[in-house]
């Protein structure tokens, strides 16, 4: 019996050592598969950054950003001596079916070119529906208020119209110009609704295809009233346009030839500018090439550059003589420069979006003692974000601050 015993206790002992080893393995599996569970949940956390960090640049040269777009024009705004709630912004409209007519594959004879309008006066339009100024009067005890208010709030910069509204765009047009006309300045006026803009990028959309365009054009030019206005015709229409095929650029062109001259035929007093890219993307030659196949010599009154961007004024003026001399005329053509966030010139190669260190630019003026120059302008309005320190196109008063303290 004793002998039974002690096989009983060693066999008993045995099992415990079994159990531990068991329960041992079991813990150790258990830490491991956890150790791989977080290796995962950490890899994803990774991703998703990745996913949803700022945009990449945009590959240079050839590709540059465009301008984020702007929040659609209020339709119920503030005039001009207001000081009323902020304007609201209306619901998208709901888009009628595409026109069925097609691209042209080839551009219609140019027309004769047009006497230029006037030279507007000094007197620029300041937009009391601005997104600052909406800001500035939701915001009157934020400390960065003051600061904000007078040194981008109280500048006139453009007012843009992003949306293919057709039904809407001639009177929200009509307000703005009104307004101006009311108050004795000169709108800049920004229509940005050619199909295919920014090729798919963080700016896209626009009208549905060159017919549509068309008709929003002759829409927008009915409100344009009958005193001094400055367009800027669809930035990056022509700089962009090479990542449009070769039938898609033609058509392209085409249509803004015909906006040009849809709109100066409109109001003669209409300035209207065509998109000559900046000093840094385009050479010269190339530049005005594509601007004589786009109708700017012929339907417009000059050239604008440096939307959006950041390139030094100095550099702007060059540039744009020499894509003006390049164009060959006619005489009386000039150009624009959007100086609204080049104060301290360009950052580094491939930081497009809201990049720290900028600084706001000349203030807007059309009494630049530039031959050549007609107007340093605010086009991309400064604090309205590239999409990286809010929403593209959303007023950002981190940025805005930035921008007036650099």
């Amino acid at each position: 019996m004793p002998g039974i015993r002690a096989q009983r206790r060693t066999t008993h002992r045995a099992r415990r050592r079994a159990a531990r080893r068991h329960g041992l393995l079991a813990v150790a599996s258990a830490v491991v598969a956890i150790g791989a569970t977080a290796g995962l949940i950490e890899a994803g956390q990774d991703d998703r950054r990745r996913t949803t960090a700022v945009p990449e640049p945009t590959p240079p040269p050839v590709l540059q950003p465009l301008p984020a777009v702007p929040m659609p024009t209020a339709s119920v705004r503030p005039t001009a001596s207001s000081s009323t709630a902020p304007a609201t912004t209306p619901p998208p409209p709901s888009r009628s079916p595409s026109p069925s007519a097609s691209r042209t594959s080839t551009a219609p004879a140019p027309p004769s070119p047009a006497a230029p309008a006037p030279a507007p006066g000094n007197g620029l339009f300041r937009d009391p529906g601005s997104q600052v100024l909406q800001w500035v009067r939701a915001n009157p005890d934020d400390p960065r208020r003051p600061l904000i208010e007078s040194r981008i709030g109280a500048q006139p910069a453009a007012v843009w119209f992003a949306q293919y509204n057709p039904g809407q765009v001639a009177g929200e047009v009509r307000a703005v110009t009104r307004d101006a006309a009311a108050a004795g300045r000169t709108p800049v006026l920004v229509p940005y609704a050619v199909p295919d803009r920014d090729c798919g990028g963080a700016s896209q959309g626009g009208a549905p295809d060159i017919a549509a365009y068309d008709a929003w054009i002759r829409e927008f030019a009915q409100g344009l009233g009958a005193g001094p206005a400055i367009v800027i015709l669809e930035p990056d229409a022509i700089a962009l346009s090479d990542c449009l095929t070769a039938e898609g650029r033609t058509a392209r062109f085409a249509a803004l030839a015909r906006a040009g001259s849809t709109l100066r035929a409109a109001n003669p007093k209409a300035r209207v500018y065509f998109d000559g890219g900046h000093s840094g993307w385009h050479p010269p030659a190339k530049q005005a090439t594509a601007l004589r196949a786009a109708g700017a010599a012929t339907s417009g009154d000059g050239i604008f550059t440096n939307v959006a961007n950041f390139r030094p004024t100095a550099d702007e003026r060059t540039y744009a003589r020499q894509v003006l001399a390049a164009l060959g005329g006619p005489s009386g053509l000039g150009a624009v420069i959007d100086t609204s966030r080049n104060g301290n010139g360009a950052p580094a190669p491939g930081q497009w979006c809201d990049p720290e260190g900028r600084a706001l630019g000349q203030p807007p003026t059309t009494r630049t003692g530039e031959r050549l120059i007609d107007a340093y302008l605010w086009v991309k309005l400064p604090g309205e974000s590239d999409g990286c320190t809010a929403a593209p196109g959303a007023f950002s008063p981190e940025y805005a601050h930035g921008l007036a303290t650099g």
